[in-house]
């Protein structure tokens, strides 16, 4: 992979010609910022920022005069590439506070394992309703100890509003919710997104997290995308590595809480 070349193709398909990602939500470009505006279920932040030193502080001051003004917190999506070098600490010193760094990984859809097995006495089920959904949730805040409200309304929303923009799937054994996972494909975009991917402790290493993988992989390769990519935390970082993903930056998320 030309790491550089792909980085920069993401910058341009999914950052600075950002799609909306959900019903609600809308693209604004505001100077060097894009932004998404959403409701308050919605995700509300800065995507891609074309700064340099002289105008950072200025347009930092501008997304919090127009988000707070909305009634929105709202997160500037980070990157370790963006410039200028010490953007972070411009926003820490405005009033942002810096979450848990990620990396940046993508995968070339073609050369991907595809066929990685499901394990013994385990099941894949679509979630196309609101149970899937309760299911999906249960894992996600069993796996990350966090509320899934915003999550249960985003999926149900996008299951109800745009259905072809999501792929959420359940790990079940013996009936029982053991991982989940989900893929948000963009219209147009020539990257899939792989968010959420949870295994609760009992079954880690078992490789029900490598399947979640390979079956959205499959997916995204029917419906003609190019690339997965996903903001990996430490722990899949390694998982993904070994499945041909490769790291391109990393990014961080900075909240502006009102």
């Amino acid at each position: 992979m030309d790491h550089t070349a792909v980085l920069a193709l993401y910058d341009r398909d999914m950052r600075e010609g950002a799609r909306p990602d959900g019903p609600g939500a809308r693209i604004e470009r505001a100077g060097a910022v894009v932004r998404q505006v959403a409701d308050g279920h919605g995700w509300n932040g800065v995507l891609w920022s074309g700064l340099d030193a002289a105008g950072a502080e200025g347009a930092i001051a501008e997304q919090i005069e127009h988000f707070t003004g909305l009634g929105r917190d709202f997160e500037w999506k980070l990157y370790g590439h963006d410039l200028p070098a010490d953007l972070g600490n411009r926003l820490t010193a405005a009033g942002f506070r810096a979450g848990p760094e990620e990396t940046l990984l993508a995968g070339e859809v073609a050369e991907l394992p595809l066929d990685a097995a499901v394990p013994e006495g385990v099941r894949l089920v679509p979630v196309t309703d609101r149970a899937g959904v309760d299911l999906f949730t249960h894992v996600h805040e069993t796996v990350f100890g966090t509320d899934g409200t915003a999550l249960r309304h985003r999926l149900l929303g996008l299951l109800a509003s745009a259905p072809a923009t999501v792929v959420a799937v359940v790990a079940l054994a013996g009936g029982e919710p053991v991982s989940a996972a989900r893929m948000e494909l963009l219209p147009g975009a020539r990257f899939a997104g792989l968010w959420g991917g949870g295994t609760i402790e009992a079954w880690r290493g078992r490789g029900v997290y490598r399947a979640l993988v390979a079956h959205r992989a499959r997916v995204a390769a029917a419906r003609g995308y190019r690339y997965l990519q996903v903001d990996a935390s430490p722990m899949s970082r390694p998982v993904l590595g070994r499945l041909g993903f490769h790291a391109l930056s990393t990014t961080t998320p900075y909240m502006y809480m009102r």
